[in-house]
C-alpha cells in the first residue's frame, strides 16, 4: 500500500507539517524550500522591473510565488494553485494570564470551526510570531515555536458529568481555558516564557499572534501504514503539494508553457476577509505587477487572465464509515483513491465542466486517479477560496482536495497516496503541454 514514491512524498509532507505549527511557520517553510530551488524573495518596495525566474512575495501568513520561464511574454497566461495556510485552533488572548481555584490558566479564543472535544486532554505547545521593538523604530517580527507540553485543556471526569457521552455541547466560554501551573495567575508570565523561548527581551515585545498546537508528531496509521495522521492536514497537504509542484515545474527538464503560480492565503477558516486573505487584492496586485515588470500593458494583463486557469486545493471529506448517511449516496470518496473534484451548483465551489475537464485531463497525463465529490442535499456544503478567486480574477477555477476524515480536528487523517497524486497533477497543470 505504500510504494516508495508515495511514501517519499508523505515523509516530506510530515516534516513540513512538524515544522509549521502556525500560518507564519507555513510561509517560512515554503519560502525555505523555494529559496533552495533558486527562487528569490521580492519586497513590495523593490523595483520589480525585468524580474524573471523564480520569485515570491511573503506577507505575514500568506505567500504568493511564481516562475517566469525563458521566453515568456508579458501576456503568457497564468496557471494558479490556490491554497490556505491557516487551520482551526485555539489562539491566545491579548491579556492571557488568568486562573481559578488554585490553578494558573491561559485565556484563549476559538479560531475557526474547532471540534472542541478533539482538543481536550492533549499536550499543547505554543507557536506563532512576536512583534518586537526594532532598532530604527520599525517593528520587527520573530517566529516562535515551543514544542513542549506546556498546556492542557482537561476533560471533566465522567463521574462528574454522566451526560458526557450524550452529545452535550461544551460551554465555549467557560471551560476552554488550558491549565499550565498551580497557584495564582502572574501577570506577564506567559509573555516572559514565550519571549525566552524566542531569545528576546520581554520588554521588546509590542504584540503577538500566538496559538496552541498539539505536540504529538505526525505519523502513519493502519495495518500497512496506508494512512497519514497529523495536525493541520487541512490545509498543509495542499500547500506542500503546491510548493512541490511549483519547484518541480521550475526545475524540470521542460520549461513551463505558462506562468505557474502558488497563492497560499491566510484566514480562509474565518472567511478570508483580511489583507492576506483570498478576498483581498493581494494576488491580483502581485500578478498584475509581475506583468508590468515584464513590460506588459493593461492589454497584456487582460490577455494573461483570459487564458488563466486556477486550481483551488483544499481538503475534502472522505465517506465516514460510521456516518455514511451524512454523505451523498452516489459520491463517496475513499482515501488513496486520488484527489476529489468538488462540485456544488450553488457555487460554494467554483467547479464547472470546463474546470473538471482541465483537471481530469491533467490527472490522466500524470497517471493519477481522481474522485468526484458532492455534498448530501440535506447537509450544508462547505466552501473554499475557489469562488473568491474566480469572482475576483474572472478565471476558470476548479475546486479539488485530498479526501480525509476528522477535518478540523486536532489530528486529522488522509491516505498515504493522495498527497503525492495531488502534487503530480498540479505539476502537470503548471507545466502544461
Amino acid at each position: 500500500m505504500t510504494p516508495a514514491p508515495h511514501r517519499s512524498h508523505t515523509d516530506d509532507l510530515l516534516s513540513f507539517i512538524a515544522a509549521s505549527p502556525s500560518p507564519y511557520h507555513v510561509v517560512a517553510s515554503a519560502a525555505q524550500r523555494l529559496e533552495k530551488a533558486g527562487f528569490r524573495e521580492l519586497r513590495g518596495t523593490d523595483d520589480w522591473t525585468g524580474a524573471t525566474g523564480g520569485l515570491f512575495v511573503s506577507r505575514a501568513g500568506a505567500l504568493i510565488a511564481w516562475y517566469v520561464p525563458e521566453g515568456a511574454t508579458a501576456h503568457t497566461p497564468f496557471r494558479i494553485v490556490g491554497t490556505h495556510t491557516d487551520s482551526p485552533n485555539l489562539r491566545i488572548k491579548p491579556a492571557p494570564d488568568k486562573g481559578t481555584s488554585g490553578w494558573r490558566q491561559i485565556g484563549v479564543e476559538i479560531y475557526g470551526g474547532v471540534p472542541l472535544n478533539t482538543w481536550l486532554d492533549r499536550d499543547l505547545g505554543i507557536s506563532g510570531r512576536l512583534a518586537l521593538r526594532g532598532p530604527d523604530g520599525v517593528p520587527r517580527s520573530r517566529l516562535v515555536q515551543i514544542d513542549e507540553p506546556l498546556l492542557r485543556v482537561p476533560q471533566l471526569a465522567i463521574h462528574l458529568d454522566r451526560s458526557v457521552n450524550e452529545g452535550v455541547a461544551l460551554d465555549r466560554q467557560r471551560h476552554i481555558a488550558p491549565i499550565w501551573a498551580l497557584g495564582e495567575p502572574r501577570e506577564g508570565e506567559l509573555l516572559r516564557r514565550v519571549a525566552a523561548a524566542a531569545g528576546e527581551d520581554p520588554a521588546d515585545v509590542l504584540g503577538w499572534d500566538l496559538m496552541l498546537h498539539d505536540i504529538q508528531p505526525p505519523g502513519y496509521l493502519g495495518v500497512e501504514r496506508e494512512f497519514v495522521v497529523a495536525p493541520r492536514l487541512d490545509n498543509q497537504v495542499s500547500v506542500h503539494a503546491g510548493v512541490t509542484a511549483l519547484v518541480d515545474a521550475a526545475t524540470g527538464a521542460a520549461q513551463p508553457a505558462f506562468i505557474p503560480v502558488l497563492a497560499a492565503f491566510d484566514h480562509e477558516e474565518v472567511g478570508s476577509g483580511s489583507e492576506t486573505g483570498a478576498q483581498s487584492p493581494m494576488l491580483e496586485r502581485i500578478l498584475s505587477r509581475s506583468v508590468a515588470a515584464r513590460g506588459g500593458s493593461d492589454e497584456d494583463w487582460s490577455r494573461a487572465l483570459a487564458g488563466a486557469f486556477c486550481v483551488s486545493a483544499d481538503m475534502a471529506h472522505a465517506v465516514h464509515p460510521n456516518y455514511s448517511e451524512r454523505h451523498d449516496p452516489d459520491h463517496r470518496p475513499l482515501p488513496n483513491g486520488g484527489p476529489t473534484v468538488k462540485v456544488n451548483v450553488n457555487q460554494r465551489y467554483a467547479t464547472d465542466s470546463t474546470g473538471i475537464a482541465m483537471f481530469t485531463a491533467a490527472a490522466e497525463r500524470a497517471g493519477a486517479p481522481w474522485q468526484p465529490f458532492v455534498s448530501n442535499n440535506a447537509m450544508p456544503c462547505g466552501t473554499s477560496i475557489g469562488p473568491l478567486t474566480a469572482a475576483r480574477l474572472g478565471v476558470t477555477t476548479v475546486d479539488v482536495g485530498v479526501p480525509g476524515l476528522s477535518m478540523h480536528s486536532a489530528r486529522e487523517l488522509c491516505g498515504v497516496r493522495d498527497p503525492g497524486y495531488l502534487a503530480a497533477i498540479l505539476t502537470t497543470i503548471m507545466v502544461g503541454d
